[in-house]
Formats: structure tokens, sequence, C-alpha cells
């Protein structure tokens, strides 16, 4: 379904286990859901970004120098940097 399509006229009913179907949505959009006291559910679409990831999202210079990275690397400016299969085991710094 696209997100331009609207669901005003529909009534959608909660089956048995509590789920509520908005119909057919094969884009793999995932929503954060709200109610409101009246009981009105508010759909927002999200993007879910890994915990692990999220560090390069809230510091603007590391994110300016990876995106800095592809950029030359898809413009041919890029070299091998080497083999750093040694590095495979260690852990992920904090």
């Amino acid at each position: 379904m696209a997100h331009s399509e609207r669901l005003h006229s529909e009534v959608r009913r909660v089956d048995p286990s509590g789920r509520l179907s908005l119909g057919r949505d094969r884009s793999g959009t995932q929503y954060e859901v709200t109610e409101a006291e009246d009981g009105t559910l508010t759909l927002v679409p999200v993007t879910v970004i890994p915990t692990r990831e999220l560090w390069l999202h809230q510091n603007p210079q590391a994110k300016e120098a990876v995106l800095r990275g592809l950029a030359d690397a898809a413009a041919g400016r890029a070299r091998d940097g080497g083999d750093f299969t040694r590095y495979a085991d260690e852990p992920d710094e904090a």
C-alpha cells in the first residue's frame, strides 16, 4: 500500500490475538504506534537504526568522515587499505 493511500473510510476489526491488519503493505515499512486516551491510534513511519550504529548518527564529525569516504570511493578516489582480517576477532569499541 502506498503511503499516499488513506484508510479513513475503512473499518477494521481486531483479531482474537489483538492484531489489527491495515491491509497489504509489502514495502517493509515499520511504524511507531501511539495510543491516545480516547483510543485513537497514530502510526508514524520510522527507520530503525541498530544500537551498534547509533553512535555514528550522533557524532557529526564521524558521520561526515564516513560520508566523505563513501563519496571518494564512488568517485574512484579511494585506494585499497590492505587486509584487515587480523582484526576480525577483536571486540568492537564502545
